[in-house]
């Protein structure tokens, strides 16, 4: 069956009753992504708009995020002091605008649904750098880093360049690059 690959590839109970309340079951590019995700393999996922391949991408971070959440200090995680985790980049400012609103609305269900399961973790911050965030805001994210950060190559390629925009992916431990294409 495949909502069992939920179940083979590890991911938290809390992620996988959201998942399965939300979806019933993976699509194609989910049931096959997953399993090379979770094993560190570096994957390509080529399927059509609307598959579910960028859910696939994020998924398997969104669980590792919440597992450290559980397993560090409230304060520690929400602080977030060590740096980014996710990378995402797309070289489209609009795509980069809507998976940040797209992964709002999950990352509040997945906090719901802990809740709802006597689980109290902090919640995963997420955040879009592009030429068009404003310097106080890019401030703030070289102070208080994203654990999951949505950027361009060309502001990710600017953050390279100083110590401080370096410093922030010390901990990066995924990086998921969309339209390759493009």
């Amino acid at each position: 069956m495949p909502g069992d690959v939920l179940e083979s590839v590890g991911f938290h109970p809390v992620i996988a009753q959201w998942f399965k309340g939300r979806f019933k079951t993976p699509s194609p590019p989910q049931h096959d992504g997953w399993p090379s995700i979770a094993a560190g393999h570096h994957t390509l996922i080529l399927a059509p708009t609307g598959s579910g391949k960028t859910l696939a991408a994020f998924l398997w971070s969104i669980d590792q995020l919440f597992r450290k959440s559980l397993e560090t200090d409230y304060q520690e995680f929400d602080q977030n002091s060590l740096g980014v985790h996710t990378l995402y980049i797309s070289p489209l400012k609009a795509l980069n605008n809507d998976i940040h609103h797209n992964l709002k609305e999950p990352l509040k269900e997945i906090q719901r649904q802990a809740v709802h399961c006597g689980i109290d973790s902090p919640p995963i911050r997420i955040a879009v750098r592009t030429g068009d965030t404003p310097a106080h805001v890019r401030q703030t994210m070289l102070r208080k880093p994203p654990h999951i950060l949505i950027t361009t190559p060309e502001s990710f390629y600017l953050l390279l360049t100083s110590e401080r925009g370096r410093a922030l992916f010390r901990t990066l431990h995924n990086v998921i690059v969309d339209e390759i294409h493009a």
